[in-house]
């Protein structure tokens, strides 16, 4: 099952995907048909299909007039949280290959603080069921005010060194009133990322992720299939400036969902009744690993076939408030 959400007559509303030209409108956003399935004990999956109308809506024509929206939202974006993990994947991309062998080869005393958080992962992050495995590498993005929609704008600070795609896996969540996280499932992401500022100092880790991201457009209901492979692309006036694959899905990472799962909603402070979770699983494939620099209109691509549409975003002039930020005393 795959779920989008989409604006109708002014209300927010989720949708099944029956094809690529057609959704069927279901009657209640993808929010609150989680709150009824976790209050009901039954499958989330289910409640949706009992939810469904008999209204189907074209799928090109909500994109047309930007109906589209991310595939879970929270009313308030306060209790929308946005996280992610890093160098969690083994990947088919040059850069984490070579990290792979070097953490492999090098002394303890010649590893990075990067190789060894990969190194970690790959012998730690897959640890059998029950067991707490290698903890890795967190980061916050911010709250659900950074999310933007599939194929709309991501805007670009002025502040910023680079504006760069981060293709990844991002899995959606919904607390339910005992505290307890559930998975909805997993939707395309991009993480969208300042990496001049990140590789400048790794410390600075934090600055280069306080920006804005997309997920979806569909949301892929259930579990994730292990191995995935897909494609990442930058479209300049038309043409293909800069194309990809990647691999994703567990058997390409290093570290098992449920570890990563674990180490991000064990703080108690992120199981707060009625909060949504979207949280990023990490790339393997960069376009700024291979000296590509973006330019405004750019438009990334990110392509799963197993989550049906591309996320697909343009890239936003930069914009000039670069001011300096003052504090005023009350």
């Amino acid at each position: 099952m795959r779920l989008i959400q989409c604006l109708h007559e002014g209300r927010t509303h989720a949708a099944l995907v029956e094809n690529d030209t057609t959704v069927r409108l279901a009657n209640g956003d993808t929010y609150s048909l989680a709150r009824s399935a976790m209050a009901s004990g039954k499958p989330f999956s289910e409640v949706v299909e009992a939810s469904l109308t008999d209204t189907r809506l074209d799928y090109a024509d909500l994109i047309a007039t930007q109906r589209l929206l991310p595939p879970l939202t929270h009313a308030d974006p306060a209790h929308c949280l946005v996280t992610g993990t890093g160098l969690t994947h083994l990947g088919s991309a040059d850069t984490r290959s070579a990290m792979h062998a070097k953490a492999q080869s090098a002394s303890e005393e010649e590893l990075t603080d990067s190789m060894r958080m990969f190194k970690l992962g790959v012998e730690g992050g897959k640890p059998s069921p029950g067991q707490v495995g290698a903890q890795p590498e967190w980061f916050y993005k911010g709250d659900g005010d950074c999310v933007v929609a599939p194929e709309a704008e991501l805007p670009w600070p002025g502040f910023a060194e680079d504006a760069g795609e981060e293709p990844e896996l991002a899995g959606l969540y919904v607390i339910d009133d005992q505290g307890t996280p559930h998975r909805l499932g997993f939707a395309i992401g991009n993480e969208f990322s300042d990496h001049v500022t990140e590789r400048f100092n790794y410390l600075w880790l934090a600055h280069s992720k306080l920006r804005s991201c997309s997920f979806g457009p569909e949301l892929l209901v259930g579990e994730l299939p292990a191995h995935l492979e897909g494609t990442s692309r930058i479209i300049r006036n038309g043409n293909t400036l800069w194309e990809k694959p990647f691999l994703t899905g567990e058997d390409n990472m290093a570290h098992s969902i449920a570890n990563l799962e674990h180490h991000h909603f064990k703080y108690h402070s992120f199981r707060r009744p009625g909060d949504v979770h979207v949280h990023f699983f990490g790339t393997a494939t960069l376009s700024f690993a291979d000296n590509i620099r973006v330019e405004p209109g750019d438009r990334f691509e990110i392509e799963l076939p197993a989550f049906g549409r591309s996320l697909r975003n343009p890239l936003a002039t930069p914009d000039d408030d670069n001011d300096v930020v003052t504090v005023n005393t009350l």
